[in-house]
């Protein structure tokens, strides 16, 4: 495979975005692929229940948030045409049957934000215009705002934006409605055997929303008892020491009581809201300990009693952060990272360790979003070589049945392997190593991950090794200090020296590689986005000529001014003590190889200042600034309309295109061409 169709299949197939299932059976999936146009990602709805998916909904606007009910309706917000040809300004609220076709049910200006439906009720997360008391105050106060053209938002609290958008002008609020409302008429058409597409703008009887009475603070998480009783929230809240404490409370859906307030609100940790049990007594909940000057960033799963507000750990024994869900009232079944791969544990909540049910060391793949459906789990598997696929666990034998798979099956080219090393400290670390097909030696780029807690275990459409592969590139993927899935102490060891550990551990993967007959020594390049481009920027600064290029997405430059840019409020906190010796930003006028600069104007979490500080401090004060001419050896790739991630079809193109055109230049010595679509 060429390496332009090596780029062109993997940004043209279509993708498992994740699943839906009930107690009944039925299992949703959700999928995205290019319009008509091929321009833009829609993201619509399959049911993979048989021997093939068979989708769902159409149109030419994406699903937004869906749940599927026990009856196996399923409730999704979408946009869709209306009878003057435009489409709507806001997502309704639709029902479709599991026979028959699809029926609005509400409208809301501002759109839902998530959905969950517990027997006839309907909890659903939307924003709301902060003066509002009801729905008819918000439409009013709404198209109030709206006509008069205020664009303004005024704020009381961090953060005042989130990734790539901003946050307001209204509030996030918890909303209950009675599906019982308006299922009778719907029952009614269904028997007269009338149908409405989808697309239809019909008038239809308005659901009836009534406002859930949420503690002061922002809304963050929420979780609904099985039998639609209470709802856990854990909402956010500035106290001294910490802008974004949290704490989770209890509030009763019928209006029987005051809200009651589980945990407190702390400056060193939080609890974040897991899964209720289905007697609905106990909740399974994380406390973080957040990151520090003195502690590193832990996750531990608890049992919070909701009744007395007790807390006790479960699984005490296992040194894995787990994202779990209740088999039944006593079972436990968690996904974690796990040595480079993922696992799927089961245990009893008491038990001190769970035993692992499928996955890990000596396995392929990673596993994310569990649902339980009676004697199994339903989740999505991938791997580094894997896209995302549907997949079926049995509880009680760890059989793993794949289901029909509504995206596009990638065949990657070349051979996985791994590679093992020897940290300074002695601790042993490892990596993947992606081959091209034939024998080498193969020039190298190695990819420093982002988190910066996370691990090269599963698929990815941004840094996906494929593209690289087939451009005659090895690409090393290694896990240092602070990857997820290696204990607590492997976070621990480079928690408080984000430029120590990390750094030596990739330069320890990166000499493993090199001493393997299959890779070329004296061609290496490396690239990085997030973390990982705090990577790559201290590399540049710290290896001298050793790489012959860098590539540096979305990246920490400056840590001090990165902490009090970004939105999130824990940064700065985390990196006053360290930013005097482990800012890459220090170090500029040591760097002396070329640079690939990445950046998005709507990047919140990493602000595009930093690539400007980055851009401004190479073309003035690194070894090799600008030549005789003005010229510079250096490059920015500027992307106006995107965020941490590059999401667009036409810009993920550039993006993969630019850079290996970078390194064909640098490692290959290449006169390769910029994309054209550059202008």
């Amino acid at each position: 495979m060429t390496t332009n169709d090596a780029v062109t299949t993997l940004l043209d197939a279509r993708r498992l975005q994740g699943l839906l299932t009930n107690q009944s059976g039925r299992v949703i999936a959700r999928y995205s692929f290019l319009n008509s146009e091929g321009s833009t990602y829609l993201t619509h709805l399959a049911d993979i229940g048989g021997e093939s998916p068979r989708r769902l909904t159409r149109g030419e606007q994406s699903i937004g948030p869906a749940a599927l009910s026990e009856t196996g309706t399923i409730y999704f917000a979408a946009k869709r045409t209306g009878e003057d040809g435009k489409d709507a300004a806001s997502p309704s609220l639709w029902a479709l049957p599991e026979t028959g076709e699809a029926r609005k049910l509400a409208d809301h200006d501002g759109g839902f934000s998530r959905l969950e439906v517990r027997g006839q009720t309907m909890v659903a997360q939307f924003p709301v215009h902060t003066w509002a008391a009801d729905e008819n105050e918000h439409q009013e106060f709404s198209r109030e705002r709206r006509e008069s053209k205020v664009s303004a938002i005024l704020h009381s609290g961090f953060p005042i934006r989130r990734w790539d958008h901003d946050l307001g002008p209204g509030r996030d609020t918890l909303a209950i409605a009675d599906l019982n409302s308006v299922a009778e008429e719907f029952d009614e058409e269904l028997a007269a055997n009338v149908t409405r597409d989808d697309s239809s703008t019909a008038a239809s009887s308005e659901l009836m929303f009534r406002y859930c009475a949420l503690p002061p603070g922002r809304l963050v998480d929420w979780a609904v008892d099985d039998e639609a009783r209470f709802v856990l929230v854990q909402v956010e809240k500035p106290i001294p020491g910490q802008l974004e404490a949290s704490e989770i409370w209890q509030i009763d859906l019928h209006g029987h009581g005051a809200p009651r307030r589980l945990t407190e609100v702390a400056a060193d940790h939080a609890f974040g809201i897991d899964a209720i049990s289905p007697d609905g007594t106990r909740a399974l909940v994380t406390r973080e300990q957040f990151w520090t000057s003195t502690a590193n960033l832990s996750a531990t799963l608890m049992l919070l009693d909701l009744d007395t507000g007790t807390l006790s750990p479960v699984w005490s024994d296992a040194d894995f952060w787990f994202d779990p869900v209740w088999a039944d009232d006593s079972t436990i079944v968690a996904t974690a990272d796990d040595h480079g791969r993922g696992s799927v544990f089961i245990g009893d909540v008491n038990d001190e360790q769970p035993r692992r049910l499928v996955g890990g060391p000596g396995q392929k793949y990673a596993f994310a979003g569990l649902q339980v459906q009676g004697l199994s789990v339903v989740a999505t598997a991938s791997a580094i070589d894997v896209a995302p696929l549907p997949i079926a666990i049995d509880l009680l034998s760890g059989q793993i049945s794949e289901l029909a798979n509504p995206a596009t099956v990638i065949d990657e080219t070349g051979s996985l392997a791994e590679v093992a090393a020897v940290g300074d400290d002695g601790t042993a670390v490892r990596a993947w190593l992606a081959l091209p097909d034939g024998e080498g030696p193969f020039p190298l780029v190695v990819f420093a991950h982002g988190g910066p807690w996370g691990s090269w275990n599963a698929w990815t459409y941004r840094w996906n090794p494929g593209p690289f592969t087939a451009a005659g590139y090895a690409v090393l993927l290694p896990d240092p200090a602070i990857s997820t899935g290696y204990g607590q102490s492997m976070i621990d060891r480079g928690q408080q020296e984000l430029g120590g550990p990390p750094f030596t551990d990739v330069l320890a993967l990166t000499d493993a590689a090199i001493a393997r007959p299959d890779v070329d020594a004296e061609r290496t390049a490396l690239a990085g986005g997030s973390y990982g481009g705090y990577m790559a920027n201290w590399v540049a600064g710290h290896t001298s000529d050793r790489f012959t290029c860098i590539v540096t997405h979305a990246s920490l430059w400056n840590t001090t001014s990165m902490g009090r840019t970004t939105d999130n409020a824990s940064w700065d906190v985390a990196m006053r003590k360290q930013s005097g010796t482990y800012s890459p930003h220090l170090f500029a006028d040591r760097i002396e190889v070329p640079m690939l600069v990445i950046h998005g104007d709507k990047d919140y979490r990493v602000p595009v200042g930093q690539g400007q500080e980055l851009w401004y401090d190479l073309l003035t004060r690194s070894k090799t600034p600008r030549d005789a001419e003005g010229l510079t050896q250096h490059r920015f790739l500027y992307f106006p309309d995107e965020g941490h991630w590059v999401a667009g079809r036409g810009n993920a193109e550039v993006w993969y295109r630019t850079v290996l055109a970078f390194l064909d230049l640098h490692v290959l010595g290449l006169d390769a061409q910029r994309a054209r679509t550059l202008g």
